[in-house]
């Protein structure tokens, strides 16, 4: 089914402001809530949240097969588990409602009402309902980071990390939509001379810089996706910040991995960008050396070239990007991930969401941690306001974004942020 949603020439009628992460070629999915206190399915068009539901009710999907209440829910995982045809009909679709020259719904005052509306009018939700959260450790630059300074940086990376995609359980109830403040978690520490651990607020918290990918239904349980039809699973991406208290992280990890450190929040953009309008921007993958077993083998062109900067703005201060990183610099693939997933049967469902893991380049401004970025510590980054950071203060938002960009055309993810909020007193 041919992509004419993605065809560069396309404007709409709508006013789109210079560079904005949404124009007409976009077309990302999501769920808000209304001036009217309703709760919709929906996408956007530069500054205006576009009611799905509303256009549904009133027609202008008349031949596709949708059921009738497909919009009306609050999540996207019907939608999703439609599968890919249904994606690109409905996109493809919204992108015709709103190409100039089409008049239809723009010369309908009335039914505009009941579509549009300004990003200032609704309140964004979280655009799917994740059963299940798994984060990869894909990016060989901040897997060698980590291993420098936690290990021997002779050795950095363990045995299997050239060999399989790493990635561990996550916790999915804690994942929350951008601007969702997160309050600063207590746990145990590292003991200290009397062997005795510490207790308190972490002093070590971090974020991390990621993607995310969701899923559709894949695989029945037993059933394996192989790596040829694995991106036929993955509806779309969205940013990811993997908040990580360091110091809780440092004791509990041995030896089954993060828990408490990770699991306390999650904070994702609530714009859904299908791979479909990530298509014209593919680029090849590090070279993978050795060359993995057959089964994650693929051939080239399966990395995105998304540009991704991390900054933090300090409470009433400007903000400061501290990195600048790119989704292309991804080891492991999305590809190499599903498929390594399921390769034991393991079912993935509607609404899943598989995190890349800290995306980090190969220049120190491209890293993305301030563990990484202040070496655990030993070099903190000064604000612009003058103050230093080893690790995120209370009061202090971290706010991530991403977008590619290539001949002209932009398409982006909007902002993935968070502020930080005192520990609540025990």
């Amino acid at each position: 089914m041919p992509l004419t949603a993605n065809d560069p020439k396309r404007k709409t009628w709508l006013d789109v402001p210079a560079n904005s992460d949404f124009p007409i070629q976009n077309i990302p999915f999501g769920v808000f809530l209304t001036r009217d206190d309703i709760i919709t399915i929906g996408t956007r068009i530069g500054d205006y949240a576009i009611d799905l539901g509303a256009l549904h009710q009133l027609g202008y999907f008349k031949g596709i097969d949708l059921t009738d209440d497909i919009f009306l829910q609050d999540s996207l995982n019907d939608f999703i588990a439609d599968g890919r045809k249904t994606w690109r009909l409905v996109r493809n679709r919204i992108s015709d409602i709103f190409l100039e020259g089409n008049d239809e719904l723009k010369n309908n005052k009335e039914h505009c009402n009941h579509i549009l509306f300004t990003m200032e009018e609704v309140e964004m939700q979280l655009p799917v309902d994740v059963g299940d959260y798994t984060d990869f450790y894909a990016s060989k630059e901040h897997a060698t980071n980590v291993g420098s300074l936690f290990r021997d940086p002779e050795n950095a990376l363990l045995p299997n990390w050239l060999r399989i995609p790493i990635g561990y359980h996550g916790r999915s109830s804690s994942i929350v939509p951008s601007g969702t403040p997160i309050r600063r978690p207590i746990g145990q520490t590292m003991p200290g001379d009397d062997g005795v651990p510490g207790f308190g607020p972490s002093q070590l918290l971090d974020f991390e810089l990621e993607m995310a990918f969701i899923t559709t239904d894949s695989n029945p349980l037993g059933k394996r996706v192989p790596i040829g039809e694995a991106e036929d699973y993955i509806f779309g991406l969205v940013l990811f910040n993997d908040w990580s208290a360091r110091d809780i992280q440092a004791w509990e990890y041995v030896p089954l991995g993060p828990f408490l450190g990770k699991n306390f929040a999650s904070t994702i953009s609530p714009w859904i960008v299908t791979l479909d309008a990530l298509e014209p921007f593919r680029t090849d993958g590090p070279k993978q050396d050795p060359e993995p077993l057959p089964y994650l083998q693929h051939g080239k062109n399966k990395n995105f070239d998304i540009k991704l900067q991390a900054g933090i703005k300090p409470s009433g201060g400007e903000e400061t990007i501290v990195a600048n990183s790119n989704f292309k610099y991804m080891y492991w693939s999305m590809a190499q991930q599903l498929t390594h997933h399921t390769v034991n049967g393991c079912n993935v469902r509607s609404g899943d969401m598989m995190g890349s893991g800290t995306i980090s380049g190969p220049t120190k401004d491209s890293f993305g941690s301030m563990l990484e970025l202040t070496w655990r510590g030993q070099n903190p980054i000064k604000l612009k306001d003058g103050s230093e950071r080893k690790f995120i203060n209370d009061g202090d938002t971290v706010i991530m974004r991403g977008y590619c960009e290539k001949d002209g055309l932009r398409i982006g993810f909007g902002k993935c942020s968070g502020k930080v909020l005192p520990a609540r007193p025990f």
